[in-house]
């Protein structure tokens, strides 16, 4: 294995991405409680002290609220850039400064033997960005929460054998939905959530570019299906030529356990 990707939970109520290489763990966000996000390691046979680091795309509740007691009682590193901490600090005043770990968006690091690459995204938050991780020739990507998936971003994620892309909603879903209008618009801007649609046009280009394995993330419990997500990405897929299941393969993740494990060999 050179690394391996799995999102144990994923959508609005929580996110975190389990990330290994043959000698590091590092989680992507902890967005759900301390006792939940040990309860999904242990179903993978690891336990929080088996992380070596948790590193953070944004300071907003659903990617962080596990964040305080993890690093509290196990120790972990955390990786954040400064906007990021400082949007945290209210969260994270017990926490020990020793304990974390500033970086400069762009700016490389590793993690163990893992390469971690942090890129801005377009996104509602202080410095939000999106990550690329190396080990052993192999590359995986986070790429949630962005209001639009710009051509900077999509060169970043070149080359990727697995994705972790946000499917956040469908268009018709969110407009004929409860939310209030300022929300809706929140959602729709440039700095919101990609819709189905969207994630379906990003799938294509990053097909072209090599990517195999797409994982749909962050989908709305209120405004989208996980059918509805995989059959308007898939469907933009077949529509430009890419065979499912040879070219490449679309999976979506579960609210919690369950979602798909990609290993990269």
């Amino acid at each position: 294995m050179k690394l391996a990707i799995q999102p144990l939970f994923s959508g609005s109520s929580g996110n975190s991405i389990l990330v290994e290489s043959e000698s590091t763990t590092v989680l992507v966000d902890a967005g759900m409680s301390a006792a939940a996000i040990t309860k999904a390691l242990k179903l993978h046979g690891k336990t929080p002290a088996d992380i070596d680091g948790i590193l953070l795309t944004h300071e907003h509740t659903d990617h962080v609220s596990g964040v305080n007691q993890l690093c509290k009682r196990y120790g972990l590193a955390l990786y954040a850039n400064a906007k990021t901490y400082q949007g945290m600090e209210a969260k994270m005043h017990d926490v020990p400064i020793g304990q974390a770990r500033v970086f400069t968006t762009g700016e490389d690091f590793y993690v163990g033997d893992i390469a971690v690459h942090a890129f801005p995204i377009p996104h509602d938050a202080a410095e939000p960005v999106g990550y690329a991780l190396y080990a052993a020739g192999a590359k995986v990507c986070v790429a949630t929460d962005m209001g639009h998936l710009p051509k900077r971003v999509l060169t970043e994620l070149e080359g990727a054998g697995a994705i972790v892309l946000e499917s956040n909603h469908d268009i018709g879903l969110l407009q004929a939905g409860k939310y209030p209008q300022f929300l809706k618009r929140r959602i729709l801007s440039n700095k919101g959530h990609l819709s189905n649609d969207a994630a379906g046009q990003a799938a294509v280009a990053l097909a072209k570019l090599g990517t195999r394995q797409i994982i749909l993330g962050h989908l709305s419990a209120e405004n989208n299906r996980e059918s509805m997500a995989r059959q308007a990405v898939c469907e933009q897929l077949s529509g430009q030529g890419a065979v499912l299941g040879r070219d490449v393969c679309v999976h979506v993740a579960r609210r919690a356990e369950g979602s798909a494990r990609i290993v990269l060999e």
